[in-house]
This record gives C-alpha cells, structure tokens and sequence, in this order.
C-alpha cells in the first residue's frame, strides 16, 4: 500500500515502522482544521497499513503538539458553530487512536498540550525528552477538557491526581509526568532516539499477534469508557466554545496576561 500524503502528517516507513509526524513546526505543531480533520485520516491508514506492524507517532521541529492554533480557537470562538465539525473529528481521533491494534508509540520530542497531550496519552508506550512538558490547559481557556482528557489521564494516574490537573490546567515536566506514570520514560534529548528506536526494534523483533491481541484486551476497558465519557464531553466542550469565559480566555492567551473570568 502506497503512502498516503498529508499536508500537515508526513508518513514514513522504516522497514516494519510507520512513523507519522506532525509537520506544523512554524507553529508547534498547534492543531488547525486541516491537522483536525487529516489525524483521523492518518490514524485510520496506520490502522489498516499491511507495511507496518509498529507505529511511531512524534512531532517535527521543537514541540510535539502545542495544542489548539490561537488564531484557529479565536476564529471558532467568534463562529462557535464550527466547533461542532472538529468537535466530532476530535471523537473520531480518540476512537481510532484506541481501535489501533498496533502498538503505538509516542516519541514526545517537546511539548504536548491540550488535545496534543491527549493524543500522546492516547499512544501505548511514551517517551519524552527532558525539558518537554504536558498537560491540558482547557480550563485555563474556559474551556471543557472533552477531547479526550477526561478519558485518558485517570486511566494513567488516578481519579485524584487526574482531577488535580484537569482543574487546573497544570502543566507538568516530564520529568515529574514520568515520576507519577503519566507517561513510561523521561530522557536527555541526546539520548531520546536511541531509546525509542531500541524498544520500537524489541516490538517489531516480538511475537506481532500476541502483542497487538495483548493491547485489543488492554485496550477494551478504555474504550468502554471512551464510549461513557466522550459524547457527554463533546457535548459539554460545544458549550462551553459558546461562553463568555472562553473569549475571554482566548482574548487574554493573545494578550499574553491572566484571564478575567466571570463564569458566563
């Protein structure tokens, strides 16, 4: 199967490696509509590549993805009807990131924010590089975490310690993010490839049936409550574009100064 091109995803094979990247790094790899409608798209060609039996998702440039495009947020917080189209392909990226049976793995070369770190989260094994940081801000916006965080950072810390960032919109280091299991490895950015190239070989050099099986078991929990949890959290984001917090919160992002909330 030929490699399908992408405007904003480059794809790539490395022998039995897909390796797909994020290729905004003028702007951090921020998600726009193209990057929101193309990943499910890509994720889906991952899915079903009869060339790969591993998948490397990373990012190109400084970041691996640094959440929502400012100008693409504001434009949808003055046209919020918009909102609902990637408010559904946001559904469809956390769905077919959990419908791979492939091992995915996260090579998180910088910063994952917002729907960048749900899709890192998303992924079966996540290095990151020291230096790098993760979170999701939504709230910090006025905005509801619907996209996939409130599916995927309890499964990976806790109810508690999942509510203490998805409130807050925190961001952590990766070291910390590695210390409490956000994510599985934090390294020195010199030794971020080597490490990831050398675990991407043990899978491929694995038994593949047993260990895409052993994921689809792993993963029949997550999309039981990806199922629960993700068109109450679209919903509750699709209002929430449509509130006052959220200009606000846009209108201080470009500013560059704390929002003024009024809980409208």
């Amino acid at each position: 199967m030929d490699l399908r091109e992408f405007e904003t995803i480059l794809l790539e094979r490395r022998d039995r490696l897909l390796v797909v990247t994020f290729n905004r790094p003028e702007a951090m790899n921020a998600v726009n509509l193209v990057l929101h409608d193309e990943l499910p798209e890509a994720l889906a060609f991952a899915a079903r590549d009869p060339g790969s039996d591993v998948v490397l998702l990373t990012g190109s440039g400084k970041a691996f993805s640094a959440g929502g495009d400012i100008a693409h947020m504001e434009h949808n917080a003055a046209n919020p009807h918009l909102f609902d189209h990637e408010a559904r392909q946001a559904k469809r990226i956390v769905f077919a990131m959990l419908d791979i049976e492939k091992p995915v793995v996260c090579r998180m070369n910088g910063h994952a924010i917002g729907l960048g770190a749900s899709i890192a989260l998303l992924c079966d094994v996540i290095f990151a590089a020291e230096g790098a940081k993760i979170g999701d801000p939504h709230v910090g916006i006025g905005l509801v975490a619907g996209d996939g965080g409130a599916v995927i950072w309890a499964q990976r810390i806790g109810l508690t310690r999942a509510k203490e960032y998805l409130l807050t919109g925190d961001l952590l280091t990766a070291r910390h993010a590695a210390e409490i299991g956000l994510i599985n490895h934090c390294l020195r950015a010199d030794q971020l490839d080597a490490a990831v190239d050398a675990f991407c070989a043990k899978l491929l050099a694995g038994a593949t049936n047993a260990i895409r099986w052993t994921k689809v078991l792993t993963n029949m929990e997550l999309k039981r409550i990806a199922g629960a949890v993700m068109e109450s959290g679209i919903a509750y984001e699709s209002l929430s574009v449509r509130s006052a917090d959220h200009r606000e919160g846009i209108a201080a992002l470009k500013e560059r100064r704390k929002p003024d909330f009024s809980g409208r």
